[in-house]
Protein backbone atom coordinates (compact mmCIF):
# COMPACT_ATOMS: atom_id res chain seq x y z
CA UNK A 1 0.00 0.00 0.00
CA UNK A 2 2.66 2.51 0.88
CA UNK A 3 4.34 2.00 -2.40
CA UNK A 4 1.51 2.09 -4.80
CA UNK A 5 0.64 5.95 -2.49
CA UNK A 6 4.40 7.04 -3.39
CA UNK A 7 3.60 6.32 -6.96
CA UNK A 8 0.26 8.18 -6.85
CA UNK A 9 1.85 11.03 -4.62
CA UNK A 10 4.53 11.08 -7.20
CA UNK A 11 1.80 11.37 -10.31
CA UNK A 12 -1.02 13.75 -8.59
CA UNK A 13 2.03 16.35 -8.10
CA UNK A 14 1.62 16.79 -11.73
CA UNK A 15 -1.80 17.41 -12.31
CA UNK A 16 -3.04 20.26 -13.66
CA UNK A 17 -6.54 20.14 -12.21
CA UNK A 18 -7.81 19.05 -8.51
CA UNK A 19 -10.30 16.97 -10.15
CA UNK A 20 -7.33 15.38 -12.19
CA UNK A 21 -5.36 15.29 -8.80
CA UNK A 22 -8.34 13.95 -7.05
CA UNK A 23 -9.24 11.36 -9.74
CA UNK A 24 -5.22 10.33 -8.91
CA UNK A 25 -5.78 9.42 -5.00
CA UNK A 26 -9.21 8.46 -5.79
CA UNK A 27 -7.98 5.02 -7.90
CA UNK A 28 -5.11 4.83 -5.73
CA UNK A 29 -7.88 4.51 -2.45
CA UNK A 30 -9.55 1.51 -4.86
CA UNK A 31 -6.24 -0.11 -5.17
CA UNK A 32 -5.37 0.29 -1.65
CA UNK A 33 -8.37 -1.10 -0.59
CA UNK A 34 -7.70 -4.00 -3.52
CA UNK A 35 -4.67 -4.64 -1.28
CA UNK A 36 -5.58 -4.82 2.19
CA UNK A 37 -8.55 -6.64 1.47
CA UNK A 38 -5.67 -8.97 -0.59
CA UNK A 39 -3.90 -8.81 2.51
CA UNK A 40 -6.58 -9.79 5.21
CA UNK A 41 -7.98 -12.81 3.60
CA UNK A 42 -4.66 -13.86 3.33
CA UNK A 43 -3.22 -13.57 6.68
CA UNK A 44 -6.74 -14.78 8.10
CA UNK A 45 -6.76 -18.14 5.73
CA UNK A 46 -2.72 -18.19 7.18
CA UNK A 47 -4.25 -18.05 10.23
CA UNK A 48 -7.27 -20.41 9.95
CA UNK A 49 -9.85 -17.30 10.61
CA UNK A 50 -12.88 -16.56 9.59
CA UNK A 51 -13.06 -12.77 8.53
CA UNK A 52 -16.75 -12.98 9.50
CA UNK A 53 -15.84 -13.77 12.98
CA UNK A 54 -16.77 -11.37 16.01
CA UNK A 55 -13.14 -9.97 15.62
CA UNK A 56 -13.60 -9.04 11.85
CA UNK A 57 -16.91 -7.33 12.44
CA UNK A 58 -15.22 -5.59 15.09
CA UNK A 59 -12.60 -4.50 13.15
CA UNK A 60 -15.13 -3.48 10.72
CA UNK A 61 -17.57 -1.86 12.73
CA UNK A 62 -14.58 0.29 14.13
CA UNK A 63 -12.91 1.09 10.65
CA UNK A 64 -15.94 2.08 8.76
CA UNK A 65 -17.41 5.34 10.49
CA UNK A 66 -14.57 7.46 10.58
CA UNK A 67 -14.17 6.70 7.05
CA UNK A 68 -17.42 6.58 5.96
CA UNK A 69 -16.58 10.70 7.66
CA UNK A 70 -14.27 11.01 5.91
CA UNK A 71 -16.23 10.63 2.41
CA UNK A 72 -18.68 12.88 3.65
CA UNK A 73 -16.18 15.85 4.76
CA UNK A 74 -14.69 15.33 1.44
CA UNK A 75 -18.05 15.93 -0.59
CA UNK A 76 -18.72 19.12 1.87
CA UNK A 77 -14.94 20.28 1.29
CA UNK A 78 -15.06 19.85 -2.85
CA UNK A 79 -18.63 21.53 -2.85
CA UNK A 80 -17.15 24.51 -0.50
CA UNK A 81 -14.13 25.17 -2.61
CA UNK A 82 -11.95 24.39 0.25
CA UNK A 83 -10.03 21.28 -1.74
CA UNK A 84 -6.63 22.05 0.39
CA UNK A 85 -7.60 20.41 3.55
CA UNK A 86 -8.69 17.29 1.30
CA UNK A 87 -5.17 15.68 2.29
CA UNK A 88 -5.14 16.80 5.83
CA UNK A 89 -9.01 15.71 5.99
CA UNK A 90 -7.92 12.17 4.66
CA UNK A 91 -5.01 11.88 6.62
CA UNK A 92 -6.35 12.59 9.80
CA UNK A 93 -9.82 10.21 9.64
CA UNK A 94 -7.86 7.58 8.42
CA UNK A 95 -5.66 7.98 11.37
CA UNK A 96 -8.44 7.73 13.41
CA UNK A 97 -10.02 4.32 11.18
CA UNK A 98 -6.63 2.81 11.97
CA UNK A 99 -6.73 3.97 15.88
CA UNK A 100 -10.29 2.38 16.50
CA UNK A 101 -10.01 -0.46 14.59
CA UNK A 102 -6.45 -1.25 15.72
CA UNK A 103 -7.77 -1.37 19.17
CA UNK A 104 -8.29 -4.78 18.21
CA UNK A 105 -4.92 -5.50 16.79
CA UNK A 106 -1.34 -5.35 17.85
CA UNK A 107 -0.17 -2.09 20.07
CA UNK A 108 1.72 -0.93 17.19
CA UNK A 109 -1.19 -0.19 14.94
CA UNK A 110 -2.86 2.46 17.20
CA UNK A 111 0.62 3.87 17.17
CA UNK A 112 0.12 4.13 13.54
CA UNK A 113 -3.27 5.22 13.25
CA UNK A 114 -2.01 8.33 15.62
CA UNK A 115 0.95 9.32 13.57
CA UNK A 116 -1.53 9.49 10.44
CA UNK A 117 -3.63 11.72 12.87
CA UNK A 118 -1.03 13.68 13.74
CA UNK A 119 0.36 14.04 10.14
CA UNK A 120 -3.59 15.05 9.04
CA UNK A 121 -3.62 17.56 11.69
CA UNK A 122 -0.28 19.11 10.66
CA UNK A 123 -1.15 18.89 7.47
CA UNK A 124 -4.84 21.28 7.84
CA UNK A 125 -2.52 23.80 9.19
CA UNK A 126 0.11 24.18 6.36
CA UNK A 127 -0.04 25.28 2.72
CA UNK A 128 -2.48 23.74 0.49
CA UNK A 129 0.93 22.95 -1.60
CA UNK A 130 2.12 20.95 0.69
CA UNK A 131 -0.99 18.21 0.23
CA UNK A 132 0.83 16.19 -2.00
CA UNK A 133 4.45 15.79 0.21
CA UNK A 134 2.24 14.94 3.28
CA UNK A 135 0.18 12.52 1.62
CA UNK A 136 3.65 10.74 0.28
CA UNK A 137 4.76 11.05 4.32
CA UNK A 138 1.76 9.63 5.65
CA UNK A 139 0.27 6.77 3.15
CA UNK A 140 3.14 6.41 1.85
CA UNK A 141 6.25 6.75 4.42
CA UNK A 142 4.08 5.55 7.23
CA UNK A 143 2.39 2.99 5.67
CA UNK A 144 6.14 1.22 4.56
CA UNK A 145 7.75 1.84 7.96
CA UNK A 146 4.73 0.65 10.02
CA UNK A 147 4.36 -2.44 7.44
CA UNK A 148 8.14 -3.11 7.89
CA UNK A 149 7.66 -3.13 11.97
CA UNK A 150 4.45 -5.47 11.90
CA UNK A 151 5.79 -7.93 9.56
CA UNK A 152 9.24 -7.92 11.36
CA UNK A 153 8.04 -8.05 14.61
CA UNK A 154 4.54 -9.72 14.23
CA UNK A 155 4.78 -12.39 10.73
CA UNK A 156 2.90 -9.89 8.95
Amino acid sequence: MGVSALAAAATATTQETFDAWLTVWLVEAAVAIAIGVWAIRRKARLANISLRSAAGRRFALSFLPPALAGAVLTISLLRSGNTGLVPGTWLLLYGTAVVTAGAFSVRIVPVMGTCFMAAGAIALFCPPEWGDAFMAFGFGGLHILFGLIIARRYGG
